[in-house]
């Protein structure tokens, strides 16, 4: 019988979570199973390098709700790596940080296809892909990308696309919560009952 020890299979799931939303848990549960991961680590990050930050609330309430709906889940938990580094968060960061901290760990690097369609621009996006097995989920209404399509050199191109996995096709995004909660729509059934109320308790995304 081989001694060779269980390297444990880390699925890293980053973004704003702004607010976290049923979409995002069932995303991350999609890729825990369909790559068979041991945990997947929900990383917040401070400053999102390519999006618009303008309508992101503080990080101490993004970090709370985060926390509140993972309470419970032996699969999930939640990372303060990013929000603790502060700045933009660039994901080859985070990734060597975690490589030196958890050697005995594979991770995998879990992406919308939109994100995926990005990926060419993201800082040291050569170093992210030795490092990290990069894991896709496609995105509602969104077609597979094709090769010519993620503008990266080969061999890279076909190994993202044999990642590439459908999960389920869940249309709830971060901005319609906000949209919702401004003009005093019910969000339930959107996000987590623990969500609801703490964005209920806290007035957020009111205008």
């Amino acid at each position: 019988m081989s001694s060779q020890r269980h390297r444990l299979r880390v699925g890293l799931f980053g973004g704003t979570f702004n607010p976290i939303h049923l979409g995002h848990l069932i995303a991350a549960q999609d890729a825990r199973e369909q790559f068979e991961l041991d945990r997947v680590l929900f990383i917040p990050c401070a400053l999102p390098p390519h999006k618009e930050a303008a309508h992101l609330v503080n990080a101490a309430h993004r970090w709370r709700m985060l926390e509140s709906c993972l309470e419970g889940d032996p699969h999930f938990e939640a990372s303060d790596l990013e929000l603790e580094r502060g700045g933009v968060s660039y994901t080859i960061d985070t990734v060597r940080v975690l490589r030196e901290r958890e050697s005995e760990c594979d991770f995998f690097l879990i992406l919308g296809s939109d994100s995926l369609l990005e990926l060419h621009s993201w800082r040291a996006v050569g170093g992210l892909l030795e490092a990290v097995r990069v894991v896709t989920l496609l995105r509602p209404g969104t077609p597979t990308p094709t090769p010519e399509a993620l503008r990266l050199p080969a061999p890279w191109p076909e190994r993202l696309l044999a990642d590439v996995r459908v999960g389920h096709q869940v249309e709830i995004s971060s901005n319609d919560i906000r949209r919702r909660c401004a003009e005093g729509l019910s969000i339930r059934y959107l996000v987590h009952p623990a969500v609801e109320m703490y964005i209920a308790e806290h007035g957020l995304y009111v205008k």
